[in-house]
């Protein structure tokens, strides 16, 4: 079946947008991109630091709450009608549920093939990478370097701690069909 989603997984500042960006041009077709980033960026402002919403700690952590989980399942549903239309899609997210967040996805997603790809990174290094971004808070990318695979099954993993953004899209590429 040809792959109409692929879905990248992994912890801030480990490289998912870079990759994005590259599949988006090694790919021969027009993929979509869309990102948890721009999606909290399309939050109303009531909704940011604020219980039921999203909230980011000064230690990194992230807290969401019911009226964030309400429109994140809206958003999903969206991305997985952009597919089922005949799009291809490419999404970046940041599984801070892990095997949960990934089964909410699977929920979206049912009956299109979809391509599960883990986005790992070394703590340190995405640590490194946080601070040269400067515009997440620090603990951020160590906090959720493992936990966001925790029990999330993959059809293949790349790791940016060492390999370029275009090195890991050409694998990734290479798998889809």
């Amino acid at each position: 079946m040809t792959t109409q989603v692929i879905l990248l997984n992994g912890g801030s500042s480990a490289g998912k947008s870079g990759i994005v960006r590259c599949l988006q041009a090694v790919l021969p077709d027009p993929w979509l991109a869309f990102g948890i980033d721009a999606f909290v960026d399309a939050l109303p402002p009531a909704l940011r630091g604020a219980e039921g919403g999203i909230e980011f700690a000064a230690d990194g952590g992230v807290h969401v709450g019911a009226d964030f989980r309400a429109l994140e399942a809206a958003w999903m549903e969206g991305v997985a009608a952009t597919a089922r239309a005949g799009a291809r899609v490419v999404v970046d997210d940041v599984f801070l549920g892990g095997a949960d967040s990934q089964e909410r996805w699977r929920k979206a997603l049912s009956g299109l093939a979809v391509l599960w790809v883990g986005v790992r990174c070394d703590a340190g290094v995405a640590a490194a990478r946080e601070i040269a971004r400067g515009d997440r808070a620090q603990g951020m990318a160590a906090a959720q370097a493992g936990v966001v695979h925790e029990g999330v099954s993959y059809d293949l993993e790349v790791d940016t701690t060492r390999t370029e953004a275009l090195v890991c899209a050409r694998t990734i590429a290479a798998r889809v069909g």
